[in-house]
């Protein structure tokens, strides 16, 4: 089906919005104060950057494939592999991070504690892995809904809460110092992911050319608004209280008292629940992509594939013991997904720089230093994406299922042509079509993440 302007200006928006708007002002202006105001305005012009790079990559080269289609383009095959799989673990670590966002809302509304609200974020994993292993999925239609209850709740918080606001709120500016921004930023980068998301969804506009810029300029606008009037409003209004993990149940309480903290915590697990879902179903159908089909039916039949699944639940038990004694704090959880999208961000921009022409390429360079900067900024959390994409890098492609081109296959029109792992493996072929994965072809689940790099049309 087609993409419309307004259904796909929805999809946008839907994918950048997200849980993390629930917590992050809090965490920003706990991290900076009232300056985390600097660190949404830069994050905002990085955002307005990759706006017009992915605007300008989707209209060059429209693909199903993800943001790995557009790093293979300009770095080759092993990046486009390494940001495949930097994808799936920002999805895998950030899962964890989302469901405790999700979860401090309830654990806020009936007075729990950390330990309390660490296992509340790992019964809600649970919880969400296993409706998703059931095959129920989260249908676009209900993603968006999610996400237009979200954008109700926060504007009803801002307009409740802007009688509430003080200028005296706003000082001092800076109490934390001036790099305390860059600490901010790197928190806030999790709010502005999505444009990678959505990368797929470029084949299916009508006319991508005329289209697709003017989808992307309104959902930019729209979640600029958004994102500003939440983030100054929570800083206004709470003064000392902006620091909380629930900035939207602390706004709406200064309206409605109880009653706004028990709405927030309604909304907070519904999104997070929807959104978590189509995540675990976008990152099982990129892992298929990348790994060779099980060798026993009954695993390739599975949902979410076998090792996935036992690597998230390892994941969520070191969050959940992280957080649970307070040994890393939530802020610091939360640049580890950032860290491995933002590697994805700097493949694709250094894509850009060397395929585009004319003005995006320009726009490209910039934001390749603006991305590479950010990056920095997560300081630790770098270690684990560069060691992933290092790794996935260098290991060679046949240990994986990665599809590749055929020999030859150029020039034969549209129809594709290719094949999981190495040339004329049938069986990975069979399996995959059992397993309900069409080989080089993943699924895209509408607003959700969808990274797989499968392969170009001939």
């Amino acid at each position: 089906m087609k993409l419309s302007v307004t259904r796909g200006v929805a999809l946008y928006v839907g994918a950048l919005l997200g849980p993390g708007l629930l917590v992050l002002p809090g965490l920003a202006a706990a991290a900076a104060g009232p300056a985390s105001i600097l660190a949404w305005i830069g994050l905002l012009i990085l955002s307005g950057l990759l706006a017009v790079v992915f605007a300008a990559l989707g209209v060059a080269r429209p693909s199903d494939g993800g943001a790995a289609t557009y790093v293979r383009a300009g770095l080759g095959p092993r990046a486009g592999r390494a940001a495949s799989w930097c994808f799936l673990a920002g999805i895998i670590t950030g899962a964890p991070v989302v469901c405790h966002m999700g979860a401090g809302y309830l654990a806020a509304l009936l007075g729990a504690g950390r330990e309390a609200t660490a296992l509340a974020g790992a019964g809600l994993l649970v919880v969400v892995l296993a409706v998703t292993m059931c095959g129920v999925r989260a249908s676009t239609t209900v993603q968006l809904a999610l996400i237009g209850v979200l954008v109700v709740v926060v504007v009803v918080a801002v307009a409740g809460a802007v009688p509430s606001s003080a200028a005296r709120n706003w000082q001092p500016f800076a109490p934390h110092g001036w790099p305390a921004v860059g600490s901010a930023a790197a928190l806030l980068m999790l709010s502005f992911v999505g444009w990678e998301a959505i990368a797929p969804l470029t084949a299916r506009f009508l006319d991508p050319r005329r289209q697709l810029p003017k989808v992307i300029g309104i959902a930019f606008a729209v979640t600029t608004v958004v994102y500003l009037s939440l983030a100054a409003v929570t800083v206004a209004a709470l003064g000392s209280r902006a620091g909380t993990e629930v900035p939207l149940a602390a706004l709406l309480s200064l309206s409605f008292g109880s009653a706004g903290s028990a709405v927030a915590a309604g909304a907070a697990i519904a999104l997070t629940v929807g959104t978590t879902n189509a995540y675990f179903t976008g990152g099982a159908t990129l892992a298929r992509t990348l790994t060779a089909p099980g060798r026993r039916r009954w695993a390739d039949r599975l949902v979410i594939p076998p090792w996935l699944l036992t690597v998230m639940l390892a994941a969520e038990l070191v969050a959940t013991w992280l957080l649970g004694t307070g040994t890393v704090p939530v802020s610091a959880m939360v640049t580890v997904p950032s860290a491995f999208f933002l590697a994805v961000y700097l493949g694709c921009t250094v894509s850009g720089w060397r395929t585009l022409t004319g003005a995006p390429r320009a726009v490209a360079a910039v934001a390749t230093v603006a991305v590479a900067a950010v990056l920095l900024l997560t300081r630790y959390a770098l270690i684990p994406a560069l060691l992933v994409t290092v790794a996935t890098a260098m290991w060679p492609a046949g240990r994986t299922g990665m599809v590749t081109p055929r020999p030859g296959a150029a020039g034969r029109g549209s129809r594709r042509q290719c094949e999981p792992g190495r040339s004329g493996d049938r069986t990975a072929r069979v399996r995959s079509r059992r397993a309900g994965v069409p080989a080089g072809r993943p699924e895209s689940p509408g607003a959700a993440p969808a990274g797989g790099d499968a392969c170009r049309p001939a």
